[in-house]
């Protein structure tokens, strides 16, 4: 029988890099958006191209400025989300989230130690980049799920990278957030399943791609330059090379599918 619910996508992360790709072709593929991003006002000009985008190809899209990590912020994301649900429900149709994409880039790369401490990570440095690029995620799941806002066919994905389990000098912080946020993702799809929802969760390991995040690090050419050496298709991963497989996974028959770290990167891990 036809699923005629609603479908929505709930991206983390919504204004640029994986997160700007998956909310574009997820657009492309049916879906209404709601984007969540922290953009100054600088950026703004670009999010307004994205919201564009996605109206051009007859989908809403429903961006929201705002800390993704603060809880007061997600409680009114998901209230508005909530009266756009409803007004569906008046209007004879059920909406639900079919992807959640946690796609949130914001940590510190100060290394651990240093001569001076004040170049040295903090506690708040190391709890900040934790609560942002892992803890948000169950945080989220947790009120979608108390919300009703995820459904039998949910997906959740969460982004991770090499570095979880592999060293790169300036990654310290970065590399202990995305261990956990693997971690957050294997506990997810354990409970959900137990639960009987219906929905997975799933880490999404990405070869190297040029986001804003990686121009971020230090070591940035020098992983270019391995990446394209060890990829056997011998280029970078895109953003659009992971979009399009979000598609794919989060249409019907990848329901036995969750708890895993799926790379979608060419062969560049295996092949490392």
């Amino acid at each position: 029988m036809a699923d005629e619910r609603e479908r929505w996508a709930l991206i983390l992360g919504a204004s640029s890099g994986f997160g700007e790709a998956t909310a574009l072709a997820l657009a492309a593929d049916g879906y209404q958006i709601a984007g969540v991003h922290l953009d100054r006002r600088s950026g703004m000009a670009h999010v307004e191209e994205i919201r564009a985008r996605i109206a051009a190809l007859g989908r809403e899209a429903h961006f929201f400025n705002v800390n993704a990590a603060d809880d007061v912020q997600r409680a009114n994301v998901l209230a508005a989300l909530r009266e756009r649900f409803e007004r569906s429900e008046a209007a004879g149709r059920h909406s639900y989230i079919r992807v959640l994409l946690h796609s949130l880039a914001f940590g510190t790369l100060k290394p651990y130690l240093a001569a001076d401490a004040a170049d040295a990570i903090s506690r708040k440095n190391m709890e900040m980049t934790l609560d942002v690029m892992a803890h948000s995620l169950v945080y989220w799941t947790q009120d979608l799920v108390r919300g009703g806002f995820i459904e039998r066919g949910s997906r959740i994905y969460a982004m991770t990278s090499e570095g979880s389990s592999r060293v790169v000098g300036s990654y310290g912080a970065v590399s202990a957030a995305k261990a956990a946020l693997e971690s957050h993702c294997r506990q997810l799809a354990m409970e959900l399943a137990r639960r009987g929802i219906g929905a997975t969760c799933n880490a999404i390991r990405a070869g190297v791609t040029v986001t804003h995040a990686l121009m971020q690090i230090p070591e940035r050419d020098e992983l270019m330059e391995v990446a394209r050496r060890r990829n056997p298709h011998g280029r970078l991963t895109t953003t659009e090379d992971v979009a399009r497989a979000i598609v794919t996974l989060s249409r019907d028959g990848t329901e036995w599918m969750t708890g895993n770290v799926l790379g979608i990167d060419g062969g560049e891990f295996v092949t490392g």
